[in-house]
């Protein structure tokens, strides 16, 4: 969580986008588009954490129900 609020663009590279990595650091390059490029990379880090819950939840129900 801490890389993705200091350097935003390490946050999508280190997890694999490194598309959404190169745009996040030309957004990063200006003062005031590093706040929103935080934003996203925080955000992005969140759901991506969201999504691996869900989809440990949906296979533990469906090993339950078997």
């Amino acid at each position: 969580m801490l890389l993705a609020i200091i350097c935003p663009f390490l946050s999508f590279i280190f997890r694999g986008k490194l598309l959404t990595g190169i745009v996040c650091l030309i957004l990063q390059m200006t003062l005031i588009g590093w706040i929103p490029a935080a934003i996203w990379a925080v955000t992005s880090l969140n759901n991506a954490r969201a999504d691996e819950r869900n989809e440990k939840l949906i296979k533990a129900l469906k090993n339950n129900n078997r």
